[in-house]
């Protein structure tokens, strides 16, 4: 097993505790969030992505949280070796936060009489359905991710740039800038472990009066996302980063 997976496990459990926490406290209902909108939901989401990378380094890992930067990062260096280990981390550790977000807001299932509210607690739903432009929202989401994450962290800025320990907070921001510029369209889940782990919890879950985990879109938040990291580590190489 890489050094690096207990990390990644527990980076992206505490992702997803922020993340999707955020979602649940803005959407159900008797929540003392409820409807406090969208800036919310997307800065919840920035600090998430902040307090995962700074749990996953601590615990030995890159602090990649996410199957499509795991593999931009191959790309860049040709190793493939952790794709793999660290996706299937990736995805548990999802799982388990998407778990402990239903255990923490219990009583609220019940109040919320909405199966699509309670859904979008979990997992990604796009604004208006179609497989092609679902598709290329998220591999643009994605792409712009790993390829501004690559450019923070890259030789050039290292140099010139942010101090030493600034990436995850800067990483933090580009998602909260992706969050309000970009998520609009499929709900910007641009990380397949965050969309499938919580998916999977959804659909196992005794969650009170929910409905399907609609799995006919659930390829889209899967395959999306690993093509725009593919892209972006094919470009990060080709610049040099």
């Amino acid at each position: 097993m890489p050094h690096g997976v207990l990390g990644e496990f527990l980076g992206t459990a505490i992702l997803i505790v922020f993340g999707n926490g955020v979602v649940a406290n803005v959407l159900l209902r008797r929540s003392k969030a409820e409807n406090a909108g969208w800036m919310v939901i997307t800065t919840g989401w920035a600090f998430a992505v902040m307090a995962g990378v700074f749990t996953a380094i601590a615990c030995g890992s890159e602090g990649h949280l996410n199957p499509a930067v795991t593999l931009g990062a191959a790309v860049v260096s040709g190793d493939y070796s952790h794709v793999a280990w660290y996706t299937a981390a990736q995805i548990a550790g999802a799982f388990l936060g998407a778990c402990i977000v239903w255990l923490h807001f219990l009583p609220h299932w019940w109040e919320t009489p909405e199966p699509d509210l309670k859904r979008a607690c979990f997992c990604t739903a796009p604004a208006i359905r179609g497989p092609l432009s679902n598709l290329i929202s998220e591999i643009i989401g994605t792409f712009v991710l790993v390829f501004v994450a690559d450019a923070i962290l890259s030789k050039a800025v290292a140099k010139n740039g942010p101090a030493d320990g600034l990436g995850p907070y800067l990483i933090g921001c580009v998602v909260w800038g992706i969050g309000l510029s970009l998520g609009g369209t499929t709900g910007y889940a641009i990380n397949p472990a965050r969309d499938f782990g919580p998916r999977v919890a959804h659909a196992l879950l005794p969650i009170a009066k929910k409905e399907g985990s609609d799995w006919s879109y659930a390829p889209i938040p899967i395959i999306g996302p690993m093509i725009g990291g593919a892209l972006a580590g094919l470009l990060a190489k080709t610049l040099g980063f």
